[in-house]
């Protein structure tokens, strides 16, 4: 009997085991030969030696004036006042750029035609009474849109300066309320106007704002094109020379230039930047000049200093590590540039990096595994990082052999982690 019921014993466990056995090759054979794996630690590597600060180009430390590469860009270099001041004829390239967002004219084309009004041959008779700029028209004669933009443009006109903001806009509230909303809309809080010429000292906007609308017309075709000639005969009769050319010789082309008691000497520009790989451009806003000796010096030192600073800046090499992935497994890969990257810089500060690395557990040479981001002075580059080499399934011996990892990543993805 005992021996019987021993028997019995033993053939229990053996079922027991038996089960455990079955269900073990059923449940974790499957989750660790075919199920998912643990995923790569990505660890971001020591950033790329950052580029030394070679220095800002060289602006005036009185008065308001600022540099920038773009319209929307940072500030490269200020100096002065900060606040809004006086901004006298620079008005007007104001003027012209509010009335071609309303009324849009490609580089060299006439535009629309425009009938001068008994209201604006009397603003004429009073700029002359006054001693202001002005360039002759007459009631009833036909301007075309470009010619009103040359004798305003290059001729520093106030006349045609009011005749076009009434034309586009009906009257000078006008256009007063769509400059205010064209100023908005580009983020030029500071710029304040009350008439379209620049003569009313309750004109003003920060040396920055002007600097960045200095950038936003000479983007302009049609007013790039206007200023960059030497001058022009309007109304088939007329000339009107380019008042705004200044320090050519340095690489200057003059927006605007101007003189009013309140304002001082502004002058708006571009300056072409001649540098060993081409010629790289700089718009900027010289305001509350005191006399034209110290504009002549300031501009020579910004000329001399520019050129003296910029340089090509390495931003990312081809094969250059940025993250570096480890699997549980023991294999390694790198996330590396994809491409490389240099710009013509004014380094003022270092560059930054930020690695934006995605989760990895296998992948092929060459997939795309995230990117790095680069802060420089000109605007932030984004660049693509690839794989260098295959990450690959570390085959059935390890998965087998390593339950604890395997079954984790099993049960995140049954769990959504």
């Amino acid at each position: 009997m005992a021996t019987r019921a021993g028997r019995k014993a033993v053939r229990a466990v053996v079922i027991v085991v038996g089960v455990f056995v079955i269900l073990g090759i059923g449940l974790y054979g499957p989750a660790t030969l075919v199920g998912p794996l643990p995923p790569a630690t990505a660890s971001v590597d020591q950033a790329p030696a950052e580029s030394a600060a070679s220095g800002a180009p060289t602006v005036p430390s009185t008065g308001a004036s600022a540099i920038v590469v773009d319209g929307a860009g940072p500030v490269l270099a200020s100096g002065g006042s900060t606040d809004a001041v006086p901004i006298g004829g620079a008005a007007k390239v104001i003027t012209a750029l509010v009335v071609l967002d309303a009324k849009p004219m490609e580089a060299g084309a006439p535009g629309e035609t425009i009938t001068i009004s008994a209201e604006d041959y009397q603003s004429y008779v009073t700029y002359i009474s006054e001693s202001a700029r002005a360039v002759s028209f007459i009631t009833g004669e036909t301007w075309t849109q470009r010619e009103m933009l040359q004798a305003m443009l290059l001729g520093s006109s106030n006349n045609h300066a009011d005749s076009l903001a009434r034309w586009a806009f009906g009257s000078m509230d006008g256009y007063l309320t769509a400059a205010q909303a064209w100023l908005t809309k580009n983020g030029l809080t500071s710029v304040s106007l009350v008439d379209a010429t620049g003569l009313d000292e309750g004109d003003v906007g920060s040396a920055t704002d002007l600097a960045r609308i200095s950038a936003l017309a000479f983007a302009d075709p049609a007013v790039s094109e206007i200023v960059r000639s030497d001058g022009a005969a309007v109304n088939g009769r007329r000339a009107v020379d380019n008042l705004a050319r200044y320090a050519a010789d340095e690489g200057y082309v003059g927006l605007s230039r101007s003189y009013t008691d309140q304002a001082g000497i502004c002058f708006l520009f571009a300056l072409d930047v001649t540098v060993d790989s081409g010629t790289q451009t700089l718009y900027g806003a010289f305001l509350r000049e005191p006399d034209w000796d110290t504009i002549d010096a300031d501009l020579t030192a910004l000329s001399a200093s520019a050129a003296a600073t910029v340089k090509q800046t390495p931003v990312v090499t081809e094969g250059e590590t940025f993250v570096t992935y480890t699997t549980p497994w023991g294999e390694t890969a790198h996330g590396v540039a994809k491409a490389t990257e240099s710009r013509m810089l004014w380094v003022t500060s270092p560059l930054t990096y930020t690695v934006d690395a995605q989760p990895l557990t296998t992948g092929n040479k060459g997939q795309q595994v995230g990117t790095v981001t680069v802060g420089t002075p000109d605007g932030d580059i984004t660049m693509m990082l690839v794989l260098d080499q295959r990450i690959g399934d570390p085959g059935p011996m390890w998965r087998l052999g390593n339950p604890v990892p395997v079954i984790s990543a099993f049960i995140d993805s049954r769990t959504g982690k």
